[in-house]
């Protein structure tokens, strides 16, 4: 699990590869020649990022015939969200809960 997140980690901490995600975000399933438009950067840069970014996981390529299509896989980002801030959100929106049923009580009294 570590080295997993480490691998995220890795991938998300360039502002370009954030960028590819985006891209991704907003219209899954690109084909590399398409991320290269969007990108003032080298062919073979984008490859190194998205290697990089299918090494972490965040990206999954699907083949359509001679077409390699790119689509963002959101389940490490899920993951280390559930694992690093969810856990921060449960506290408060059990404290926020207790305050609601207590003025609750404090009304229908």
């Amino acid at each position: 699990m570590v080295i997993e997140d480490d691998a995220v980690f890795k991938a998300l901490a360039d502002v370009s590869r954030r960028k590819l995600l985006d891209h991704l975000r907003r219209k899954n399933g690109q084909t590399l020649g398409e991320l290269c438009e969007q990108h003032n950067m080298s062919r073979q840069a984008v490859t190194k990022h998205l290697a990089l970014l299918e090494t972490a996981n965040l990206v999954v390529t699907v083949w359509r015939g001679r077409e390699k299509l790119h689509y963002l896989n959101p389940v490490p980002i899920n993951e280390i969200y559930t694992r690093w801030i969810g856990k921060f959100e449960q506290g408060r929106l059990r404290a926020l809960h207790n305050l609601k049923q207590a003025l609750q009580e404090n009304v229908d009294e």
